[in-house]
């Protein structure tokens, strides 16, 4: 049987942006709900209501991840995630004693095992919710759509412009006063 785990995946540099703090490319994954679970999810504001609805956790750096990699992993490596994880738990949430704090980072790492039921390769999003007292998580998978060119390897391409070209400018805030106004 083959091992696998959720490794954060960086396609572009928005999670850099839209976290304030952004998992590195490429570590182990969690969900990360526990870094929830003794606030307030309503009284997020800003990037921390991101992380919230929308952020694996890198068990590495505690940072976070739009979407994760289902990966193959060792034994060793997977040993390497929990003992990263049991350190943050530990060192940083209060777990009594390091035996704790392993159990809860095997838990952890149990629940995204669980979510690698796909093909090494598949890109796995997640949308979470507080309702009701209780955190609800949904995962997607994501897939590439036929006919997309990405022999570039990534999701989006910047191009550097020369200073010489003339910069494009949108008005959106009169193309929306066109449409309502019935133009």
């Amino acid at each position: 049987m083959t091992l696998k785990l959720p490794r954060t995946l960086r396609l572009d540099p928005s999670d850099t942006f839209v976290f304030a703090q952004a998992a590195e490319p490429g570590e182990w994954a969690v969900t990360g709900t526990f870094l929830f679970l003794d606030g307030d999810p309503s009284r997020l504001t800003g990037k921390a209501l991101t992380a919230f609805r929308s952020g694996f956790v890198g068990v590495r750096s505690l940072g976070f991840s739009t979407l994760v990699v289902v990966s193959e992993a060792s034994e060793e490596e997977r040993a390497q995630a929990e003992e990263h994880l049991a350190g943050h738990i530990h060192a940083r949430f209060g777990a009594p004693d390091r035996e704790s704090a392993r159990a809860a980072a095997r838990e952890e790492l149990d629940v995204a095992a669980s979510l690698c039921d796909l093909p090494v390769g598949s890109v796995v999003a997640m949308h979470r919710v507080a309702t009701d007292g209780a955190i609800r998580e949904d995962f997607r998978t994501l897939h590439q759509r036929p006919g997309v060119d990405r022999s570039h390897g990534r999701a989006f391409l910047f191009v550097e412009a020369d200073a010489d070209e003339p910069e494009e400018q949108a008005d959106l805030v009169g193309l929306l006063r066109d449409t309502t106004a019935g133009g």
